[in-house]
């Protein structure tokens, strides 16, 4: 009977620091779930692929109410985003001046390689206006969840 009574104890011990466990790891579980997940999309084409270019903003217009989203140009993307760029437009697809201004209202982090507008004979002014200059920090700090990347 005396070791039915400490085997009982040692239960009901065990039970009541085991659900504080299960507790602050449902706690843990829901902080990591609020961090979202941040979607980094690259696009590299510009005039040469207006479809691939597109297809790139579309994918950020969709995914910025749900994700941190950083949209990176470079090579001949750069030809997208400068003051003077042409308007592109393909099929079903807002054109790429519309998204790019809807991306830009809505705080998303929009950048251009710093190289490749050299490489263009272009500086950070001929930007049009929102587009920042790349930094490799911003890579990292534009969301606290995963980073996904989608490369156009």
């Amino acid at each position: 009977m005396k070791y039915l009574i400490v085997l009982l104890a040692v239960a009901i011990i065990c039970g009541l620091f085991g659900c504080q466990d299960q507790q602050a790891n449902s706690q843990n579980n829901e902080s990591v779930e609020a961090a979202r997940d941040g979607i980094f999309i690259h696009i590299s084409h510009g005039q040469d692929d207006v479809h691939r270019v597109l297809m790139g903003l579309q994918m950020a217009v969709l995914m910025m109410d749900t994700h941190d989203v950083l949209v990176y140009f470079d090579i001949k993307g750069i030809e997208v985003v400068l003051k003077d760029a042409r308007d592109m437009t393909f099929k079903q697809f807002p054109s790429a001046q519309t998204q790019l201004q809807k991306l830009i209202d809505n705080g998303i982090t929009v950048m251009a390689c710093p190289g490749c507008l050299k490489a263009f004979d272009k500086a950070p002014e001929d930007l049009r206006e929102g587009v920042q200059v790349a930094n490799k920090d911003a890579f990292f700090d534009f969301t606290e969840g995963r980073i996904l990347t989608i490369d156009y």
